[in-house]
């Protein structure tokens, strides 16, 4: 019966999050109502406060992503940057349009709390992965640069889907930024 209850009560959270993601995506934090994405999810509003607690904590459970960039520890500085821009983009490539991903972008550009939250992320996660095989302090020069690159590429592929950039397979966009990922590697 727990068991039962476990799933359920997983099922019924996603769902609000999927809920969530669509009405910040489409109406931004602001115009968002609790009420609405509990309709939109077939639940009662209780139930959302029951599994988040507020409005804000929804929104920032909304806004959990990770880039599954990978430990490149070890990992050949020549060969980085193909790996950062593969794991970069991968996800990205199975988000849908409602995804916490794209929520996270345009979001960020007009709300602070969601523009400090891809801060952070972008920092942690990229100095993260970074970190083995460049060092500390060297990731943390260049995991910014490297992070603003590819968000621009993100930006202009997956919100924007500016064409050509949108309709290029993935391995030919890799192509084109690799040049840029290897300059900011070699000058940092």
């Amino acid at each position: 019966m727990a068991q039962l209850l476990t799933r359920r009560s997983q099922r019924t959270r996603e769902a609000i999050l999927r809920a969530a993601r669509m009405h910040f995506a489409a109406d931004g934090y602001q115009r968002s109502t609790i009420r609405a994405i509990a309709a939109t999810a077939s639940i009662d509003p209780s139930l959302v406060i029951r599994y988040f607690g507020s409005k804000e904590r929804l929104f920032d459970a909304a806004l959990d992503v990770d880039l599954e960039l990978p430990d490149l520890t070890g990992t050949p500085e020549e060969l980085l940057p193909q790996a950062l821009i593969t794991h970069f983009l991968a996800p990205w490539e199975n988000d849908s349009d409602e995804g916490s991903m794209r929520l996270l972008l345009r979001c960020a550009a007009t709300n602070e709390r969601a523009a400090e939250h891809l801060r952070q992320m972008l920092h942690e996660q990229f100095t993260d992965s970074l970190r083995g095989a460049l060092g500390a302090e060297r990731a943390a020069a260049c995991g910014g640069v490297l992070a603003a690159q590819l968000l621009g590429v993100a930006y202009t592929r997956y919100v924007l889907r500016l064409r050509p950039i949108a309709d290029l397979p993935v391995a030919a966009l890799a192509e084109l930024v690799l040049p840029s990922l290897r300059t900011v590697l070699a000058s940092g």
